[in-house]
Formats: structure tokens, sequence, C-alpha cells
């Protein structure tokens, strides 16, 4: 038997009350929903947030955002509509086997090399600095570059610094010249290594922080270039990494740290498939994503120790599920599907990192196009948009707007014996004053109705747009590219200064108040 519980609470947005009745249809007894927005934040949600992730690696860059010998304009043109504010490139693993000099220079004599990261394949390094720059202003975009700690130098690092950004007379700024650059490139964010727990050279946090201490000595600011420099931080919940490195290198040397997280669903076989799953893969793969939370919270309190003054950002550099390659393709090239759960994944990361925006300023999915949580397909010159980039589509509204703190109480979605969140929230007021709440509603089978009642308001209209599919395993394909897409959601309606909304399961909502 249905069991129908209506609670009580107060909001306050804009400066007005607002009382919030949610009627949650469950299963079980005792449950509750409870959202409280408060007016009172003042934090920035950073617009690197997000940010996105080319590696050379499989499809991404070659066939991806670059094909013939050119930049993919039908690329550029869906990624400058999610106003992508931050691009992260060479890598990834990649970064640390890449040298520069490689990519710059008449195309026709650049060097071929192995790609010994990712298949063994040849790289015959066309795409490079040069294309990568501009790729970056033709989406409007800061460049983030990974440099290369792993089989470079500290004299390689410098170099290269210098090459895009020193604005006068030097043989590294008339070899840009020569390139075609006359202005320098004012490249901002500098990695200082990727992942050199594994991949970038599988070095101990001690080994890590002295030889970043001697790089980061050369990687010089230029007049005009301020350098942000990212430290290259833990794989997910090492926090040893995290202590060491905060505890070793002086806090003026560093501007940011990452941490990567990429969420799994094992099975006996490895990776659980991207398509055809099921409740099980489905529940697991949420329950997986949500903690990263946790894992922000627990870098960010070590963080805080050392730099209580939040100088240090915290950069969630490389995000997202991480599933089986798809049947028939390259396995070394992570190409797989982009389904609904992979939209309410990415939904819900986001709205954890809106409502941390004090420390994390910074995130960048992986990756923007053919591999692994991708924002875009593409098949020869065929494109289609995944729902994970609806996600972003819909979310652009958060960047840079002020934070509006959230409190929760929330029914519970539950699978066999195990529970998780079914809703997940995070709020925002733009420099106009206009308030947009995202909401997420996790559970696959049951709607939850919020109604808000309004005081004394200044709030006049309320709109939205859902993304939503009738199964967690929806995609959209070549043959269907429009199954999963943004549409104008009429569950929320005012009414008698009071705001009624119907979250469906499985579904993303954006509200957007005036």
């Amino acid at each position: 038997m249905h069991v129908y519980k209506k609670v009580l609470t107060a909001l306050t947005l804009l400066g007005y009350g607002i009382t919030v009745y949610a009627q949650v249809t469950k299963y079980t007894f005792g449950e509750r929903a409870v959202i409280a927005i408060s007016d009172t934040g003042h934090t920035i949600i950073n617009r690197n947030i997000y940010g996105q992730f080319a590696e050379h690696l499989g499809r991404c860059i070659y066939d991806g955002v670059y094909k013939d010998g050119k930049i993919r304009i039908d690329v550029v043109d869906a990624l400058k509509k999610i106003q992508v504010p931050l691009l992260r490139w060479p890598g990834g693993c990649f970064a640390d086997q890449y040298h520069w000099r490689d990519g710059i220079g008449d195309k026709k004599t650049r060097p071929e090399t192995v790609n010994t990261q990712w298949g063994m394949v040849t790289e015959d390094n066309s795409f490079g600095t040069t294309e990568f720059m501009q790729l970056c202003k033709l989406i409007g975009c800061e460049p983030y570059v990974a440099g290369n700690m792993g089989t470079g130098s500290p004299q390689e690092m410098k170099d290269w610094i210098e090459y895009l950004n020193f604005d006068g007379k030097s043989t590294l700024a008339n070899l840009r010249k020569a390139g075609g650059q006359t202005e320098p490139y004012h490249v901002k964010f500098w990695g200082v290594g990727n992942e050199s727990w594994g991949c970038g050279g599988r070095m101990t946090p001690e080994d890590y922080a002295n030889k970043y201490r001697e790089f980061a000595a050369f990687c010089k600011s230029y007049p005009g270039s301020p350098l942000q420099k990212m430290v290259s931080g833990a794989n997910a919940d090492d926090y040893h990494w995290t202590q060491v490195v905060m505890s070793s290198i002086p806090l003026y040397l560093m501007q940011g740290i990452g941490v990567h997280y990429y969420t799994t669903v094992d099975n006996e076989f490895g990776h659980g498939p991207a398509t055809g799953f099921n409740e099980d893969q489905y529940f697991k793969g949420m329950k997986n994503a949500l903690e990263i939370e946790t894992i922000i919270v627990n870098h960010a309190a070590i963080m805080d120790r050392y730099d209580p003054h939040k100088q240090v950002m915290l950069a969630v550099d490389e995000w997202g599920i991480s599933l089986a390659p798809e049947s028939g393709t390259n396995p070394n090239f992570l190409y797989q599907q982009n389904s609904m759960r992979d939209a309410l994944i990415a939904a819900s990361t986001l709205n954890i990192f809106n409502n941390h925006c004090d420390r994390i300023r910074m995130a960048n999915l992986a990756q923007a196009v053919n591999v692994l949580q991708a924002l875009i397909l593409t098949k020869g010159n065929q494109m289609l948009l995944t729902p994970t980039y609806h996600v972003f589509d819909l979310y652009k509204a958060h960047q840079d707007a002020t934070w509006l703190p959230v409190k929760l109480q929330v029914p519970n979605y539950n699978y066999q014996y195990q529970s998780i969140p079914a809703v997940n929230v995070s709020a925002s007021k733009d420099s106009k004053g206009v308030v947009h709440v995202s909401l997420v509603n996790l559970d696959s089978h049951q709607s939850i109705d919020v109604v808000a009642s309004l005081g004394l308001t200044k709030a006049n209209t309320i709109t939205g747009q859902i993304l939503t599919s009738a199964k967690f395993s929806d995609t959209n394909t070549f043959e269907q590219p429009d199954k999963i897409k943004i549409v104008s959601f009429s569950g929320a309606t005012i009414a008698k200064n009071q705001i009624n909304v119907t979250l469906p399961p499985l579904s993303v909502v954006m509200l957007e108040i005036k």
C-alpha cells in the first residue's frame, strides 16, 4: 500500500519566505522530504567547475575535435552553446609522455611518435599547441595545460611556458611568432604532472612533493600571464597523498591541488556495461557516484588544516563514470555509450560541486568527445549530443552565480537492503537576481511532489526545463539522436502564492524563479 507523507519547512529565497510541503509517494513508513534554501549565500560558483577534458586518447582528438586536418566546427558550436569555460589538454596519462616541441611548426615535418599509454597507436602530432589554442579560442574557453613531469625536465616545462606566455623578445617567443602567433597565449592554468602516483611516474607522495618543488620553481609567471600552478593530486580516497603534499609544498608554490574520481560499476568481468544494464547496476552506479561528496569533504578537511583561508583550490580535474568499452571498438580507446544514468550522475555530481564551491573551484569531466562519459559522440561527419551534454546545458545557469545554501531531509531510494538519498539539489542567484534551482530525482520508480507556498514575494514567474527518460538505460544513438533531450517542464506552477513542483522518476529539473 502507498503511504503519503506531508512535511513542512520554511525557505528563504530572494529575501522572502517560502513554505515547502513535500508529498512523497513511497512504500515505506517514516519517509519525509524537506528542502530549505537560504538567501544568505556569498560564495561564487566558479564557472571553471564546468570545465572539460580532451586527451590524446582514442578518438577524442582525432575524429573528435579534429578531423582531416581541421578543427570540427560542429563540435566547437556545441561546446560554445553550453559555455564551456575551461579545457584541459593534452592529458591525462598522455601528458607525461608528451614533448611539446613535437607538436609545433609545419605539420608535414612534425615527428611521428608512439602513444604508449593508449593502444600503441601512431601519433602524427598534427594536433599540437597551436591547434589546441585555436580550439580554445573558437570555443571561448580558458586553456588548462598539463605539463610533462614524467618524461620531461624542468627546462622543457619552463621553455613551454615561455613559448606560450612571454610577450617580449627571446628565441622561444620568436619561435611562437614565426608560427603565426604574435601575441602570447596567456595560459593561466598549469598542471605540474598528472596522476604522478600512477601513470605519471609511480611516485610516492614524498617523491612527488620534492619533484614538484623543483619543477614549480621554474614555472614562471610572465608579465600579463600570472600562472596558476596545479598540484597532481590524489587518486580518489588517498588522503595520505593530500596530507603529504599539503604539508610539504609551501602555499605560495601552488594555487590548486587535484583529485581524480571515477565512478565504476564493477562485476566479475570487469567494468559494468554502458548499455543494457539492470537496476542493480544502476543503483550501484548511483551509490558509487555519490561517494564523491565524502571524498571532497575529507580532502578539504586536510587542506583546511594547512590552508584555513582556502587560498588553494581543490580541483576535481578528472571525474565521470568509467564503463566497459563498447563491443567492437578498440578497448584501449575507452569509447562508451552515454545513458540517462550518466546524466543523473553528472547532475548529482555538479550539485555536489556547487554545494562545496568554497573549496571546489575547478573540475573537468572526462572527457569531452568519444571517450568515457563524453558530452559528444561522433561517427564520421555525424555528431550527437549525449544526455550528459544536456545536463551541462541545463546547469550553465549556475556558472559564476552566487551559491545559495541548501538544507535537505529527503526520502530514500531503496533497493533491496540498501538505500541512497532519492533527491539532491543545488541553488544559485545570478547577477540579475534570478534564482536557479537544480533538482535531481534518482528514484527509478517514484515521483516526488513538492509544494512551495510563498508569502509576500517579488517572484512573479517560475519556469522550468527537464531532462528525463522512461528507462535509466535509455541512450541517444545516431539513429535516434534526440531520444533524451531538454524539454519544457510543466510540473512547476505558481497559484495563490504557492509553487507546486513534481519531480518524475529519473529526472533532472532546472527551475528559474524571477
